[in-house]
């Protein structure tokens, strides 16, 4: 039986400086707190108590402290104590001065402008009709030209996954029941460690009414359509059927961290990678960052004394939670960001705090003491996104600070000149799950697809009475899963029995980040090297210079990740 990290403290069981009234509860709120590097457990709960907190959870593995406390003051106080490193709120309040103050956009707006550009732009060009499915891909593979990007259409042929191989998708959920996910979904080792939050601080509607009781979703529940686009791509079943994923045998973990409305959290993240990690996960996806913060800093002057202690914070959490992890044998795969920009040269953070809406400012970014995590922690692959024609997209972040390698993401614009241009094609076709698609106005109550959805080119595909919808969307959030898929294929080839999860197996996250960074396809820096992107429609801020040789370059990293060099010629790199 394996166990985590996580544990609840039984009720009653705290003094009495740890039961205030019901009149302060009711302006209580709920933090993260860190107990310090070599501090004792009781050191710090003792600190929490004498603070005004209570513990309500326990997360062992990295010293992470779920506490309910009084909302005003509480994170100085504990943070002053030589037990404790500090403190942010788990839903984080994220109000800032008037002044600069950026437009107001709920998050999941701010995140559709490039997933889902598609939706309200006017499309350009005919696509020419999909060559049919070969042997061995299922009838919709003709539109998922990530697939041959990537070699999976041929690497299936020597090596399509192998069940023992678990990959964590730490997204919005995962859609269980979709007919290209159930084959191959861990119903038993999927766990949702968030709680809808119906409205934000500012009392507007966040992720909105909760759908099942208690707030908490099954975990085999998608109410954002994301993750389970994420999953689809990593291991979509090849079952005759839809769609296939890069690694279409594995077996799929739900390990959900974010919420309805897009958004990521500390505690959650935190819960869920060391959780993954607990039970044995060998690859885990992260296409997010966490939020409020879009660039975590440690002092930026901008900041209050409460928000750097809030960044201070998180940036250490996930540290060591990435650190954790990596440690346990996970594999850490991250999505380099769309705010089209060298991550080894930040400009000016206008999205944070994202958390309640509206409340973002402008932040001066220093690069030597901020992060966007957690693409840019340790340990982790950061991947950048590239179309078909294998450009890097116009939204990609990249650099050679931070990108390891590239993968297909999907890119609208590109093409220019061609039919291709400005086509759902471009994009990355995934599963949807149909009561995100209903809600999305893509598919009605009976199931067919509506007007909208055609041309957001939403496909169908049934089989008797069980039906899936599929989504075209881009993003490096798709590029990463690309990247995922393929190192599940490294690890169902070359891994070995994992003593400690009997059933299961295992390799190495740094064997896995070799074969991965060796048998990439190699690609050089344009010419030249900067790109302008201004043809396409895009102000001169996305312009981007490529630096680095084609062995290693800020566009591609090592390479694009190649699932077929993988696991033909993997084995001589570890």
């Amino acid at each position: 039986m394996l166990v985590t990290a996580l544990s609840l403290l039984a009720a009653g069981a705290q003094g009495a400086s740890a039961a205030p009234a019901a009149a302060a509860q009711d302006q209580s709120t709920e933090y993260t707190v860190l107990v310090e590097d070599g501090a004792g457990l009781d050191a710090a709960v003792s600190a929490i108590n004498a603070a005004g907190g209570r513990v309500t959870r326990e997360n062992t593995a990295v010293g992470v402290l779920t506490v309910q406390a009084p909302a005003n003051g509480f994170a100085q106080r504990v943070s002053a104590a030589d037990a404790v490193y500090g403190a942010a709120p788990t839903r984080p309040v994220g109000h800032s001065p008037d002044a600069g103050r950026v437009t107001p956009g709920d998050v999941e707006a701010q995140r559709d402008a490039v997933e889902k550009e598609h939706r309200s732009a006017q499309q350009k060009g005919t696509a020419p009709k999909a060559a049919p499915a070969t042997a061995g891909l299922d009838p919709l593979d003709g539109d998922l030209w990530g697939l041959k990007q990537v070699r999976s259409d041929i690497a299936r042929k020597k090596q399509a996954g192998d069940k023992r191989v678990h990959i964590g998708i730490l997204d919005t959920g995962v859609d269980g029941t979709h007919p290209d996910i159930a084959p191959n979904f861990d119903a038993e080792l999927s766990r949702n460690f968030t709680i809808d939050i119906p409205n934000d601080a500012d009392g507007n509607p966040f992720d909105g009414p909760c759908e099942f009781r208690g707030c908490v979703d099954p975990a085999n529940h998608d109410d954002g359509g994301h993750g389970t686009h994420v999953a689809g791509t990593i291991g979509a079943a090849a079952n005759g059927f839809g769609v296939s994923g890069v690694a279409p045998n594995v077996s799929l973990v739900n390990i959900r961290g974010g919420q309805d409305a897009g958004s990521f959290f500390l505690q959650p993240v935190v819960d869920a990678l060391t959780y993954g990690a607990d039970v044995g996960l060998d690859v885990i996806n992260m296409s997010f960052y966490v939020d409020p913060w879009y660039m975590n800093c440690t002092a930026n002057p901008a900041d209050s004394p409460e928000q750097q202690l809030e960044q201070r914070t998180v940036i250490k959490a996930v540290q060591r939670a990435l650190n954790y992890a990596h440690g346990k044998g996970v594999t850490l795969i991250g999505a380099g960001g769309n705010n089209h920009e060298d991550l080894g040269a930040p400009r000016t953070d206008v999205q944070s705090p994202n958390y309640p809406p509206g409340h973002s400012y402008s932040r001066p970014i220093d690069n030597s003491t901020c992060l966007n995590l957690p693409t840019e922690g340790d340990h982790v692959i950061s991947v950048s996104a590239l179309g078909p024609s294998t450009a890097k997209a116009d939204y990609s972040n990249y650099g050679t600070e931070q990108t390891t390698v590239s993968a297909p993401g999907g890119y609208f614009r590109d093409g220019l000149g061609t039919d291709w241009y400005r086509t759902n094609e471009n994009m990355i076709l995934s599963t949807y799950p149909r009561n995100v698609a209903v809600a999305d106005g893509a598919v009605d109550e009976a199931g067919n697809i509506t007007e909208s959805g055609l041309a957001a080119g939403v496909k169908k595909a049934c089989q008797g009475e069980v039906c899936g919808y599929y989504q075209f969307s881009q993003g490096t959030s798709m590029a990463a899963p690309h990247a995922s898929g393929v190192a599940a294929l490294v690890v169902s080839q070359f891994g070995k029995k994992d003593r400690e999860h009997p059933g299961t197996l295992t390799l190495a996250p740094s064997k896995v980040e070799k074969v991965l960074t060796k048998t990439a396809t190699k690609r050089a820096c344009p010419n030249p090297r900067t790109v302008s992107y201004v043809d396409i429609g895009r102000p001169a801020e996305f312009d981007a210079t490529c630096v680095g040789d084609t062995a290693f370059n800020g566009f591609y990293g090592h390479g694009i990740v190649d699932a077929y060099g993988a696991v033909t010629r993997g084995g001589s790199f570890i």
